[in-house]
């Protein structure tokens, strides 16, 4: 791994990049890196390629700056962005071959969950999902079958389970599997993974990173420059599944705020879980952050500074209140995605469809940084 860098995540954040100075830019007093949009460059007189720089594909300047940033973040050896959260998910399944094993956990994101269920089983995936934020869990899972790669989603969307990255990464290690956490929702400023023993990070860049609801991509850093990245960087660049220089510009500018956004979502996530679990409407709030549930410990020890942004509340009156309360808000808007300024509210079983775990009682919350108590006010007057 590389050294920890003598700087707090905000002063990292807010100039940018911290190796900004190692980038090939023609105006080095520009105090924003520049947007290269060139698609190819051009070979030396005797046919070299000295820049080291053949075809944007694989190595377009705008990318390193958000890269660089997400390294010193995450503590890593190195990073790479991808043109959505999806694809840099699916590139790490893709990575490994047909006939390895994957466990994953039963709640998770539903689309990726829909992917290993379909194309990672026709890829010749065998994938087993478990209920991973259970003590034991993992292990006694790789101690029945190896597996080659562990995935995590921690909190897990949308019931925000907390799995325990550390001993599980233990675990991974007893049985030679490769560990992967999808830290979208903790952000590398309340979760490090690679510190705890991750392999691998991957974050959809598109929540909370670039925070503005204006960009898709995605994220990997890695623990360790191995064979395995290398084969995730090549098949990055030969499926091509790179964003657009001004989408990596875009998702540089959004992350200059992370600092000041995470902290003022947390906050008022923290707050409105409170609130919202003595309401006679609510019949339960999922956060992390609350004692009654059921991963506050685990998170206690491997959140620092907050417990995010997102919670989920079932209502008293089921699916029909639920739908009911989502069409009558005002502020809340009604939109599938997380992690940005923006309030959002969301009937996650009407996503999710046939087979999804959640329950059909319960709305998801994306917490934004408007007033908190006119998001409580807005959620009372809907829930009619």
């Amino acid at each position: 791994m590389t050294q920890k860098l003598p700087f707090a995540p905000q002063s990292l954040l807010a100039q940018g990049s911290p190796c900004q100075q190692q980038h090939d830019i023609n105006d080095k007093q520009a105090l924003i890196p520049p947007v290269y949009n060139s698609t190819t460059y051009l070979r030396d007189e005797d046919n070299q390629y000295r820049s080291g720089r053949v075809y944007s594909r694989a190595d377009n300047p705008t990318y390193r700056a958000p890269e660089e940033l997400i390294m010193a973040l995450e503590n890593a050896a190195d990073a790479r962005i991808f043109s959505s959260g999806m694809a840099a998910a699916t590139a790490i399944f893709l990575a490994l071959k047909p006939g390895d094993a994957v466990i994953a956990p039963t709640v998770m994101y539903w689309a990726l969950r829909n992917w290993l269920r379909t194309f990672g089983q026709d890829f010749g995936l065998k994938v087993r999902f478990i209920d991973t934020h259970i003590d034991g869990a993992v292990e006694q899972a790789l101690a029945q079958q190896p597996a080659q790669l562990v995935w995590l989603e921690t909190p897990g969307n949308p019931l925000w389970n907390v799995s325990d990255i550390q001993a599980i990464a233990e675990s991974c290690r007893r049985h030679g599997a490769m560990l992967a956490v999808d830290s979208t929702v903790a952000t590398p400023l309340l979760t490090k993974p690679l510190e705890l023993g991750a392999d691998l990070v991957m974050h959809s860049a598109t929540k909370y990173l670039n925070g503005h609801s204006d960009v898709i991509s995605g994220a990997l850093a890695c623990r360790d420059n191995n064979a395995f990245w290398q084969r995730i960087v090549a098949l990055r660049a030969q499926n091509g599944c790179v964003p657009g220089p001004n989408d990596a510009a875009q998702l540089l500018r959004g992350m200059r705020t992370l600092h000041l956004r995470v902290r003022e979502s947390c906050e008022s996530a923290l707050w409105l879980a409170e609130q919202l679990q003595q309401h006679p409407q609510v019949k339960e709030v999922l956060y992390p952050g609350l004692p009654s549930f059921a991963g506050y410990h685990v998170a206690c020890r491997q959140m620092q500074g907050g417990f995010g942004g997102m919670l989920s509340i079932r209502l008293q009156g089921g699916a029909e209140q639920a739908i009911a309360t989502a069409a009558k808000t005002q502020l809340w808007k009604r939109a599938t995605s997380l992690g940005g300024v923006e309030s959002l509210i969301e009937h996650r079983a009407s996503i999710e469809g046939a087979g999804s775990p959640v329950p059909d009682d319960l709305l998801r919350l994306s917490v934004g940084i408007e007033c908190k108590k006119d998001l409580l006010r807005d959620l009372e007057q809907a829930f009619g």
